[in-house]
C-alpha cells in the first residue's frame, strides 16, 4: 500500500474494550507499514541524490543496483574549492546536453505529430474522395433508372394515345353505321328517316 502524509494524519485505530487505549496489534502493523515506505522514499531519495550528483559531475548516471540491494550511500562532499573550481564547467556542460537532449526529443515529437496530421489528413482526403465518388456513381445510376423509366412511360403514354385515337375512329365508324342501317330500315319501311325527326 502506498502511504501518504494523509494516511498517517487520518489514521484511526479501533477502541479495546475493557482497556483504555487502541489495539496494540493494529498500532504496530500501521508503524510497520510507516517504516517499510519511509525506508523506500530514503532509498529513492538517496539514487535521486546520487544520480544529480552524476549528472552535475558530468559523468554517465550510474545504473541502479539491484532491488534487494542496500540503498547507494550519498556521495561524498568535495574536499577542497580547488576541484570545484575545476569542475566549474561541468554542470553547464550537464545542462546543455540536457537541454540539447530536450530540444531533439521536443523535435522528433513534432516532427512525429506533423507526419501523423498529414497521414490523416490524407486519409481523409482519400475517404472523402471516395465517398463523392460513390454518391456520383450512385446519382447517375438513379438519372439514368429514371431515363429509362420515362422513356417507358412515353412509350405507354403514346400507345394510350394511339389506341384512343384508333378507338374513337372505330367507335365513330361504329355509331355512323349505325345511323346509316337505321335510315335504310326506316327508308325502307316507308317510315320518316330518324335525320327528318332531328335525331
Amino acid at each position: 500500500m502506498a502511504l501518504t502524509p494523509d494516511d498517517v494524519v487520518t489514521k484511526q485505530f479501533q477502541h479495546v474494550r475493557f482497556k483504555e487505549g487502541f489495539d496494540p496489534d493494529e498500532v504496530d502493523d500501521f508503524l510497520d507499514e510507516i517504516v517499510v515506505e519511509w525506508r523506500k522514499a530514503l532509498a529513492e531519495n538517496e539514487e535521486l541524490k546520487a544520480k544529480l550528483a552524476a549528472y552535475e559531475s558530468g559523468a554517465a548516471p550510474a545504473r541502479p543496483a539491484e532491488p534487494a540491494a542496500a540503498p547507494a550511500p550519498a556521495p561524498e562532499p568535495a574536499p577542497a574549492a580547488a576541484p570545484i573550481a575545476a569542475d566549474a564547467g561541468a554542470p553547464g556542460a550537464a545542462s546543455a546536453g540536457i537541454i540539447e537532449l530536450a530540444q531533439r526529443l521536443h523535435d522528433e515529437h513534432v516532427a512525429e505529430g506533423r507526419a501523423q496530421r498529414d497521414q490523416l489528413i490524407s486519409d481523409a482526403k482519400a475517404q472523402a474522395a471516395s465517398i463523392i465518388n460513390d454518391a456520383e456513381t450512385r446519382g447517375r445510376e438513379e438519372v439514368a433508372k429514371l431515363d429509362r423509366e420515362r422513356a417507358q412511360l412515353e412509350s405507354r403514354i403514346a400507345e394510350l394515345r394511339t389506341f384512343e385515337r384508333d378507338y374513337r375512329a372505330q367507335l365513330r365508324s361504329y355509331i355512323e353505321g349505325k345511323l346509316r342501317d337505321l335510315e335504310t330500315t326506316a327508308t325502307t319501311s316507308g317510315s320518316t328517316p330518324v335525320s327528318a325527326i332531328g335525331l
